[in-house]
Protein backbone atom coordinates (compact mmCIF):
# COMPACT_ATOMS: atom_id res chain seq x y z
CA UNK A 1 0.00 0.00 0.00
CA UNK A 2 2.91 2.35 0.55
CA UNK A 3 3.53 2.66 -3.20
CA UNK A 4 0.00 3.95 -3.91
CA UNK A 5 0.14 7.72 -4.46
CA UNK A 6 -1.32 9.45 -1.42
CA UNK A 7 -3.90 11.50 -3.36
CA UNK A 8 -5.22 8.37 -5.11
CA UNK A 9 -5.40 6.42 -1.86
CA UNK A 10 -6.94 9.30 0.11
CA UNK A 11 -9.60 10.06 -2.49
CA UNK A 12 -10.28 6.36 -3.09
CA UNK A 13 -10.84 5.79 0.61
CA UNK A 14 -12.96 8.96 0.87
CA UNK A 15 -15.04 7.59 -1.99
CA UNK A 16 -15.98 4.67 0.24
CA UNK A 17 -17.71 6.90 2.79
CA UNK A 18 -21.15 6.87 1.08
CA UNK A 19 -20.95 3.06 0.82
CA UNK A 20 -19.98 2.74 4.49
CA UNK A 21 -22.65 5.22 5.66
CA UNK A 22 -25.36 3.48 3.67
CA UNK A 23 -24.29 0.03 4.93
CA UNK A 24 -24.39 1.38 8.47
CA UNK A 25 -27.89 2.69 7.72
CA UNK A 26 -28.97 -0.79 6.66
CA UNK A 27 -27.59 -2.30 9.88
CA UNK A 28 -28.84 0.54 12.11
CA UNK A 29 -32.12 1.81 10.64
CA UNK A 30 -32.14 4.92 12.83
CA UNK A 31 -29.01 6.09 10.95
CA UNK A 32 -30.95 5.81 7.69
CA UNK A 33 -34.01 7.50 9.22
CA UNK A 34 -31.90 10.40 10.52
CA UNK A 35 -30.18 10.79 7.16
CA UNK A 36 -33.54 10.81 5.36
CA UNK A 37 -34.87 13.43 7.80
CA UNK A 38 -31.82 15.62 7.18
CA UNK A 39 -31.28 15.13 3.43
CA UNK A 40 -34.48 13.71 1.94
CA UNK A 41 -36.02 10.40 0.96
CA UNK A 42 -33.51 9.60 -1.76
CA UNK A 43 -30.88 9.21 0.97
CA UNK A 44 -32.44 6.14 2.56
CA UNK A 45 -29.78 3.48 3.03
CA UNK A 46 -30.76 0.91 0.37
CA UNK A 47 -31.30 3.57 -2.28
CA UNK A 48 -27.98 5.24 -1.40
CA UNK A 49 -26.17 1.95 -1.94
CA UNK A 50 -27.85 1.44 -5.32
CA UNK A 51 -27.52 5.02 -6.55
CA UNK A 52 -23.93 5.51 -5.41
CA UNK A 53 -22.92 2.02 -6.53
CA UNK A 54 -24.28 2.79 -9.99
CA UNK A 55 -22.37 6.08 -10.12
CA UNK A 56 -19.11 4.43 -9.07
CA UNK A 57 -19.52 1.50 -11.46
CA UNK A 58 -19.97 3.98 -14.32
CA UNK A 59 -17.04 6.06 -13.04
CA UNK A 60 -14.82 2.98 -13.09
CA UNK A 61 -15.93 2.33 -16.66
CA UNK A 62 -14.64 5.80 -17.53
CA UNK A 63 -11.36 5.21 -15.71
CA UNK A 64 -10.83 2.06 -17.74
CA UNK A 65 -11.61 4.02 -20.92
CA UNK A 66 -8.80 6.38 -19.98
CA UNK A 67 -6.40 3.46 -19.62
CA UNK A 68 -7.67 1.99 -22.91
CA UNK A 69 -6.61 5.17 -24.73
CA UNK A 70 -2.98 4.24 -24.12
CA UNK A 71 -3.33 1.00 -26.09
CA UNK A 72 -5.30 1.97 -29.20
CA UNK A 73 -6.68 -1.59 -29.31
CA UNK A 74 -10.34 -2.49 -29.70
CA UNK A 75 -10.68 -4.97 -26.81
CA UNK A 76 -9.63 -2.61 -23.99
CA UNK A 77 -12.03 0.03 -25.31
CA UNK A 78 -14.83 -2.54 -25.50
CA UNK A 79 -14.14 -3.85 -22.00
CA UNK A 80 -14.11 -0.32 -20.61
CA UNK A 81 -17.65 0.35 -21.85
CA UNK A 82 -19.20 -2.83 -20.48
CA UNK A 83 -19.49 -1.84 -16.77
CA UNK A 84 -21.47 1.31 -17.64
CA UNK A 85 -23.67 -0.61 -20.06
CA UNK A 86 -24.20 -3.30 -17.41
CA UNK A 87 -25.32 -0.63 -14.94
CA UNK A 88 -27.65 0.95 -17.48
CA UNK A 89 -29.37 -2.29 -18.49
CA UNK A 90 -29.23 -4.35 -15.30
CA UNK A 91 -29.56 -2.03 -12.31
CA UNK A 92 -33.25 -1.74 -11.51
CA UNK A 93 -36.19 -3.97 -10.74
CA UNK A 94 -36.16 -3.53 -6.98
CA UNK A 95 -33.57 -3.47 -4.24
CA UNK A 96 -32.44 -7.10 -4.40
CA UNK A 97 -32.14 -7.23 -8.17
CA UNK A 98 -30.37 -3.87 -8.40
CA UNK A 99 -27.96 -4.68 -5.59
CA UNK A 100 -27.14 -8.10 -7.00
CA UNK A 101 -26.54 -6.53 -10.42
CA UNK A 102 -24.11 -4.09 -8.81
CA UNK A 103 -22.29 -6.90 -7.04
CA UNK A 104 -21.82 -8.67 -10.37
CA UNK A 105 -20.81 -5.39 -12.00
CA UNK A 106 -18.13 -4.71 -9.39
CA UNK A 107 -16.75 -8.23 -9.80
CA UNK A 108 -16.60 -7.68 -13.54
CA UNK A 109 -14.91 -4.28 -13.30
CA UNK A 110 -12.29 -5.80 -10.99
CA UNK A 111 -11.73 -8.58 -13.53
CA UNK A 112 -11.23 -5.80 -16.11
CA UNK A 113 -8.76 -4.11 -13.74
CA UNK A 114 -6.79 -7.35 -13.58
CA UNK A 115 -6.80 -7.78 -17.35
CA UNK A 116 -5.76 -4.17 -17.91
CA UNK A 117 -2.85 -4.79 -15.52
CA UNK A 118 -1.86 -7.90 -17.51
CA UNK A 119 -1.83 -5.67 -20.60
CA UNK A 120 0.32 -3.20 -18.61
CA UNK A 121 -2.19 -0.40 -19.13
CA UNK A 122 -2.35 0.47 -15.41
CA UNK A 123 0.34 1.50 -12.94
CA UNK A 124 1.87 -1.08 -10.60
CA UNK A 125 -0.06 0.26 -7.60
CA UNK A 126 -3.46 -0.03 -9.33
CA UNK A 127 -4.42 -3.58 -8.31
CA UNK A 128 -3.56 -3.26 -4.60
CA UNK A 129 -5.67 -0.10 -4.39
CA UNK A 130 -8.53 -1.49 -6.48
CA UNK A 131 -8.59 -4.74 -4.48
CA UNK A 132 -9.05 -2.81 -1.23
CA UNK A 133 -11.66 -0.42 -2.61
CA UNK A 134 -13.58 -3.17 -4.40
CA UNK A 135 -13.63 -5.41 -1.31
CA UNK A 136 -15.06 -2.66 0.89
CA UNK A 137 -17.60 -1.50 -1.71
CA UNK A 138 -18.77 -5.07 -2.33
CA UNK A 139 -18.94 -5.77 1.40
CA UNK A 140 -21.23 -2.76 1.81
CA UNK A 141 -23.36 -3.81 -1.14
CA UNK A 142 -23.60 -7.31 0.29
CA UNK A 143 -24.86 -5.86 3.58
CA UNK A 144 -27.48 -4.02 1.53
CA UNK A 145 -28.41 -7.20 -0.30
CA UNK A 146 -28.89 -9.08 2.97
CA UNK A 147 -30.69 -6.15 4.62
Amino acid sequence: MSQIPRPALFLGLAGLLPFLWAALGVIVPTVSDTTVAALGARFNAPYMLIAYGTVILCFMSGVLWGYATTSNRFLPYLMSTLPALWAFFMVGGGEKQATSALLVGFLFVFACDLQFRVWRLTPDWWIPMRALLTAVAMGCLFIGYLG
